[in-house]
């Protein structure tokens, strides 16, 4: 679906294009795992209505001693996305790919498009389906 760039930022989108949509939407965030030298970079998508467990759940699974948000130029330059429309469609091969059960739960869900012009509505059990995948219990917490 095309969007005004303008209002691609989730509470801005939810705001002028209603309210209803924060419930089924989500977003997807790059993060950064560190342990020694070495760095792994990872999709994690979590609802619009909860925040990402960053120093739990992902830098566990990643196996990482550190984790963080990626840097927005890291993340727009690694996958080849605009900030605030990334989405876990087409990311770089052999990526993770962390989805919150609760998204899989949806019968669809809002999702950037890798552009901040445009929305995806996406079948919420094919975030399970996508390369990399690993589907995780309290990925996003309230």
């Amino acid at each position: 679906m095309e969007t005004d760039p303008r209002w691609a930022d989730t509470a801005v989108f939810v705001e002028h294009y209603g309210r209803d949509l924060l419930e089924r939407s989500a977003n997807c965030v790059v993060v950064s795992g560190r342990r020694g030298g070495a760095t792994t970079l990872a999709a994690c998508v979590v609802l619009s209505t909860t925040r990402l467990d960053v120093n739990g759940v992902v830098r566990r699974q990643l196996g990482a001693r550190k984790a963080s948000f990626a840097p927005m130029d890291t993340a727009t330059g690694e996958t080849g996305m605009e900030y605030g429309g990334i989405t876990p469609i087409g990311l770089p091969e052999g990526w993770p790919v962390l989805v919150d059960a609760a998204v899989v739960d949806l019968p669809y869900v809002l999702v950037g498009s890798g552009r901040r012009r445009g929305k995806l509505l996406v079948p919420g059990k094919a975030f399970a389906e996508l390369p990399g995948a690993v589907v995780l219990e309290g990925l996003g917490v309230a």
